[in-house]
């Protein structure tokens, strides 16, 4: 850290003045601010690196952005008190899409640069910078024991030679390879196949953009796909060409990793959604995987979604994109229907051969041979599936949408659902023989009675997947069955014959796939009061089938639903692309993002009120509410064309600063484009 006493300070020989995000979280204060260079820090003051500044009497953190030759300010100017740094960790093109996104989201720069720098650690900025060429800085990014550097490893490979070949069934993909490979910015929107190896294909994708002289940047969900990826890019590339980021990795690897990508030591970075703003030289690549999984929505201010952030500098540096998944939201159909993006998918012919065999319970010719499967929760078709693929010694995967034992009970005698005595929150068992505990405040009810009815008798209102796991491990003795969900997460199973019960997003991959799949309590991911519940079903039900073998092979899917309904429609055709642009057209018609823009106003209803008072909403805005949120909160939604969005967002971003500016205690959260509207 370098700084300079009062006594001997004056002003830099050239470009005196630097213009300084001063971290300070109050909308009326989001603006550059101009400070004099003091001549002493002239060479390490450079635009990017960390700096403390004097801002109303105390000295608080900032991003040095630029170096000029005056200020625009008539007053007198303080000078830089320190420059933590000389490591210009703000790369320009990161502070530009900083500044993009937070007047998208109607946020602050400041908060956008805390996402989008990981904090300082001193001592991996001190280690002695490597032979980029020959270390291996994935590894000293997640190695659990590194305290340092990692040994030199093999010299990377030349990724010259793009191989199309797994790509080959999706007629467009080829071209798409070869696009990159010559440094063009194709955008792509993917639908996977079933049992697609989507991490090569995403390696295969890099190793394109590599040979056309650029970098690249992948954002997946969580942990187990960075892990796939990891090992997909080092097994096609060689070590030392990609650093992994994700804030799971820990202060000192995380910072490490990102250092290595700062200084251009390698061309690619993946992780989750941490990485959305990793600086890579010559930029030619965003991708994401899996891009409806809500993990990818950052929960701090101003909330922005990986997707969004990764779009938006494709746009500004002129890269190709790719959004791939399993399915497609509909936000991704929105990019292809716009022409902003080109679908690519597989032909008919090659999708047959490549899915499972699907089968609803729920349709006419099933309710025919078996009456009870409207309303049982483990069908005949689904018994007689699991039970032929066990004796065809083939692993069964069986998702269920909830963890836990019984996540929700009621009384046995009127139906009325239990309920805490203490603060109303809903009971639960967490094993056969416990007592109900409230999942709210945690207390044990040892004495239940029912208030309605007095009975003292519960029964399973909502069934867990342990609970799932005790009942299909007694029809089926002798099987053994393993589980899958937040307590134990299982990457991989053999393939022989077992039973697998996991929660969405839990799943393991079988040796060889899985015989069969079976998708159980449907209705809890249908009957959600959420607008993208239809879209969030069918996104977790191909997560699950694309495991099981292709239909040729044996592979069959028992989806415990009535075949009627379109998301189940699309699970049996395997058309993603069909659901996601009649969800489009039913918001569109709706007036639901993302044909529109939207943003929420949640806080004290006085609060809230206020913030819109002093907004100078764009013409043809909408005011939709007040409904409750939480507590003594409530939330107002405005809703305004696409086109309106940017005024939209100034809007509510300039009412903000009005309030801060006269420090008004109650806070309003604003959120553009939030995930959950109700």
């Amino acid at each position: 850290m370098t700084g300079t006493t009062p006594s001997d300070r004056r002003p830099a020989d050239g470009s005196p003045v630097a213009r300084v995000c001063v971290d300070v979280a109050l909308p009326h204060l989001d603006r550059p601010f101009d400070y004099l260079v003091p001549a002493g820090l002239a060479d390490d003051a450079v635009p990017g690196v960390r700096v403390k500044v004097r801002f109303a009497g105390q000295l608080v953190d900032g991003w040095l952005l630029e170096r000029v030759d005056s200020s625009a300010h008539d007053g007198r100017l303080a000078y830089l008190e320190k420059v933590v740094s000389p490591e210009p960790v703000l790369a320009p093109e990161v502070a530009r899409l900083a500044r993009a996104v937070a007047d998208r989201y109607a946020g602050n720069l400041a908060d956008v640069l805390r996402l989008a720098v990981p904090p300082r650690h001193a001592r991996v900025e001190k280690e002695p910078r490597a032979d980029p060429a020959r270390v291996d800085p994935v590894r000293a990014g997640t190695d659990p024991g590194d305290d340092g550097p990692t040994p030199p490893g093999p010299a990377p490979r030349d990724a010259a030679g793009v191989d199309p070949r797994g790509w080959r069934d999706y007629p467009a993909g080829p071209a798409f390879l070869t696009a990159l490979a010559d440094g063009r910015a194709p955008r792509a929107v993917w639908s996977a196949l079933a049992g697609e190896d989507w991490a090569a294909r995403y390696a295969d994708a890099v190793a394109a953009t590599l040979a056309g002289g650029r970098g690249a940047v992948v954002v997946v969900a969580d942990a187990r796909d960075l892990d796939r990826l990891d090992a997909a890019l080092t097994a096609l590339l060689g070590p030392g060409r990609h650093v992994t980021l994700s804030a799971a990795l820990g202060p000192a690897r995380r910072y490490r990793a990102f250092l290595a990508a700062r200084r251009g030591d390698v061309p690619v970075v993946i992780g989750t959604r941490a990485a959305m703003f990793a600086p890579v030289d010559r930029l030619g690549l965003v991708a994401i995987w899996d891009d409806g999984d809500d993990l990818h929505a950052e929960p701090r201010a101003p909330y922005p979604h990986a997707r969004e952030v990764l779009l938006t500098r494709a746009r500004l540096a002129d890269a190709a994109a790719l959004v791939g998944g399993w399915t497609r939201t509909a936000e991704g159909q929105l990019l292809v229907e716009t022409g902003w993006a080109r679908e690519v998918v597989a032909d008919r012919s090659t999708l047959r051969a490549r899915t499972p065999a699907i089968a609803p319970t729920g349709d006419d010719p099933q309710l025919a041979r078996d009456p009870g499967a409207a309303t049982a929760r483990l069908p005949s078709l689904a018994w007689t599936t699991a039970r032929d693929t066990l004796r065809a010694d083939a692993p069964v995967l069986v998702q269920v949408p909830r963890r836990g034992y019984l996540p929700s009970v009621s009384c046995a005698d009127c139906r009325t659902p239990a309920r805490c005595p203490h603060c109303a929150g809903p009971l639960a068992l967490r094993a056969a023989d416990a007592p109900p505990a409230c999942r709210w405040c945690g207390r044990v009810t040892a004495a239940y009675a029912c208030p309605q009815c007095g009975g003292r008798r519960l029964r399973a209102a909502v069934t867990g997947a342990r609970r799932t796991a005790e009942e299909l491990g007694r029809a089926f003795p002798g099987v053994p069955v393993r589980t899958s969900g937040r307590d134990e997460v299982l990457t991989a199973v053999p393939g022989g014959a077992a039973l697998v019960i996991a929660t969405p997003g839990a799943e393991p991959v079988a040796d060889g796939g899985y015989g069969a799949v079976l998708l159980l309590d449907s209705w809890a991911l249908l009957t959600r009061a959420d607008l993208r519940a239809g879209e969030e079903a069918l996104r977790r039900w191909l997560s699950a089938a694309a495991l099981a073998r292709p239909a040729p092979a044996g592979g069959k899917v028992v989806v415990v639903a009535d075949g009627a309904l379109a998301p189940v429609q699309a699970l049996l055709r395997w058309d993603p692309g069909w659901f996601a642009a009649r969800e489009l057209a039913e918001r569109r018609e709706l007036g639901f993002p993302p044909a529109v823009k939207m943003a929420s106003v949640t806080g004290g209803a006085a609060a809230v009120a206020d913030l819109l008072a002093q907004a100078e909403l764009p013409e043809g805005a909408e005011v939709l509410g007040p409904v409750p949120a939480d507590e003594d909160r409530e939330r107002m939604l405005v809703r305004v064309p696409r086109s309106r969005a940017a005024a939209l967002a100034g809007a509510l971003h300039t009412a903000a600063g009005v309030r801060s500016a006269r420090r008004s205690a109650e806070p309003v959260r604003l959120q553009v484009d939030p995930l959950a509207l109700f």
